[in-house]
């Protein structure tokens, strides 16, 4: 596995990790597509289809930032909860065995007063916050058998911790309520670049919409050739390998000619289980937030098949880019993680063939696409998870 790497801002790069500029241009305020009835005619230069396409695409793209961050702040908020949940069984677990020593320690004392070693008053440990210092005051400890001793010394050293770990849940419970507000913040941030994505694709008519939809698909079809073309790359290596390999002797699973770290049978084994249940997942639809079964975000959804395979993975894109070794676009096998965007905001499933499976935006579905969908300058690094 590759050393951990640490998350960097957006506009960073790594080394040995092509990071290019994320492109989308900065774009000019979309005009409304429909006049409000009343309203004046708007001055504005109406956008033409393909500024809309664009800006709904960055829409999409800022609400699946949005929710790698919600998820982020899911797993932490998630975490604080048991943490909470926890301390405070630990203190309500601590405070019940204090009242049952501050029984059997009035019990000593009461004892102690009958043989008239205390002053009347004696009996007054059992309300006693700190029975050391009652025992102090009275000269008790000195008729204490060493049990009786060694039971106050360890109640004095519990009340002592249970102070310390009420302190702690109280910390714990404000930061909860912070990561909570997070939480909430980070949902609304969601939801609000996905309304501005549905309410310029609600202004569009039919024709537009139509017209859209061919746009999109003769990207689709460019992206299909970058996707064979890097087939025939890659078939191309291999067979050179095959021929090159006898000569050279390179053991099973150690490294290619490219110096990268070969697949081995191990590896292939647990990439095709994987792949088979992404199979399985395609049509579900694309839910922020959601790990399956019934839908999935990107993350979710390569985070559920690397699963299946039995190899556990991180939850957000940010944490999976580090769960395993990185490789050159050269070198991706069936199995590996592709991660797009400088911000790593969107993943999927390499299975071949300049393929993938991923969910990829709000209102799609989980489906086989080519990792060129948006044009290879998007493609950050590509992942081996085992």
């Amino acid at each position: 596995m590759a050393s951990h790497r640490k998350w960097s801002p957006p506009g960073t790069r790594r080394t040995g990790i092509r990071t290019p500029a994320l492109a989308t241009a900065a774009l000019t305020s979309v005009a409304l597509l429909s006049q409000t009835a009343g309203a004046a005619p708007s001055t504005e230069p109406r956008p033409s289809l393909e500024e809309v396409g664009k800006k709904v695409d960055d829409l999409y793209h800022q609400a699946e930032t949005a929710t790698e961050k919600y998820n982020a702040t899911r797993e932490k908020t998630a975490k604080q909860r048991k943490r909470v949940d926890s301390l405070l069984d630990d203190v309500a677990r601590r405070t019940e065995k204090l009242n049952t020593a501050r029984e059997e320690l009035g019990s000593f004392a009461a004892a102690q007063y009958r043989t008239g070693a205390s002053a009347p008053g004696g009996a007054s440990l059992l309300l006693a916050d700190n029975p050391q210092d009652y025992f102090d005051q009275t000269q008790l400890m000195d008729r204490l058998t060493t049990r009786q001793k060694a039971a106050v010394d360890d109640y004095v050293t519990e009340q002592a911790a249970t102070s310390r770990k009420r302190g702690e849940a109280s910390r714990s419970l404000r930061t909860l309520t912070t990561s909570q507000d997070a939480l909430r913040t980070s949902k609304a941030d969601v939801q609000g670049k996905l309304a501005a994505a549905r309410e310029l694709l609600s202004k569009l008519t039919a024709d537009e919409k139509a017209r859209l939809a061919a746009i999109a698909q003769k990207k689709r079809e460019a992206a299909d050739r970058e996707a064979a073309e890097l087939a025939a790359q890659r078939a191309a290596a291999e067979k050179k390998a095959r021929e090159t390999e006898p000569r050279r002797g390179t053991p099973s699973g150690t490294t290619g000619t490219s110096g990268t770290p070969a697949t081995g049978s191990s590896y292939a084994t647990k990439a095709g289980k994987a792949i088979a249940f992404a199979r399985a997942q395609i049509g579900k639809p694309y839910v922020w937030g959601a790990t399956g079964p019934g839908s999935y975000d990107c993350s979710g959804l390569t985070q559920a098949v690397w699963k299946a395979a039995g190899v556990t993975l991180p939850r957000t894109t940010y944490d999976q880019v580090d769960a395993g070794t990185t490789v050159p676009l050269s070198a991706i096998e069936p199995g590996d993680l592709v991660f797009f965007y400088d911000d790593i905001s969107h993943v999927g499933l390499y299975i071949g063939n300049g393929m993938m499976i991923h969910a990829p935006k709000p209102g799609a579905y989980v489906r086989e696409e080519s990792i060129f969908y948006a044009g290879e300058s998007i493609i950050h690094s590509v992942v081996r998870p085992a």
